[in-house]
């Protein structure tokens, strides 16, 4: 089965406004830069998005939240973006955060059809009001429960036509559990080869768990901070 799509463009096609997206990466390492840019040219609005952080302004999620495209965010890390930070204060954007780890357990879950689990992280803080808890060997838990979406927007370094993926070094990071989280999983790589030419022990993610996939260009890369010495 042939799951190659032409470009983003056509890759979002059947996404609809008020739909939640899981988009991969951490930081700026492994998001799915061309995606993105479809989707700030598109006219969806109001979409929950999934991401370990929010870019950075006017870059990866930055974008689409300076056009006001985003309702709601479920992340992790977001202190790199002011414009994010400003509709946050001001009530113009829902958020909830999420501890790190507790993020990456939601979305594996997902993936894996496992409904809940319990995890200590977050107890006796805002991140637990309202949450069920138990204790578990004389510590207290939260109930946590497990995160899906609509589309997962992942990045890879390697693909084939049957959307079997490779990941580089740590650009695996989110990328990996949001591609079986996601009804839908559009995967952008930088190099798309023929079914048949990845070597099976080298593939992170089966194809199964992809349906539309695409070679990805003019990637920037960009990383948040750069210091070098004078």
């Amino acid at each position: 089965m042939n799951k190659v799509v032409k470009d983003a463009s056509e890759a979002i096609k059947g996404m609809e406004s008020g739909q939640t997206l899981m988009l991969g990466g951490f930081g700026l390492c492994g998001i799915p830069e061309n995606t993105i840019k479809a989707l700030v040219a598109s006219e969806l609005k109001d979409l929950t998005c999934i991401s370990n952080n929010a870019g950075v302004d006017n870059f990866g999620l930055g974008a689409l939240l300076r056009k006001h495209q985003i309702k709601k965010m479920v992340s992790s890390y977001v202190g790199e973006n002011k414009e994010f930070e400003r509709q946050m204060l001001s009530g113009e954007l829902e958020v909830d955060l999420v501890p790190q780890g507790t993020l990456a357990e939601r979305i594996r879950a997902g993936g894996a059809g496992i409904p809940a689990f319990y995890v200590p992280a977050g107890y006796g803080t805002e991140v637990g009001e309202g949450k069920e808890s138990r204790e578990f060997n004389g510590k207290m838990h939260l109930l946590e429960h497990a995160l899906t979406a609509d589309f997962a927007v992942i990045k890879a370094w390697k693909g084939d036509a049957m959307g079997n993926l490779i990941f580089r070094e740590t650009a695996n990071n989110f990328n990996q559990p949001m591609a079986m989280a996601g009804k839908i999983t559009i995967a952008e790589v930088e190099e798309l080869v023929p079914a048949g030419e990845l070597d099976p022990n080298q593939i992170h993610t089966p194809g199964v768990f992809v349906q539309r996939i695409f070679q990805g260009v003019d990637y920037e890369k960009r990383i948040e901070f750069e210091t070098v010495r004078e």
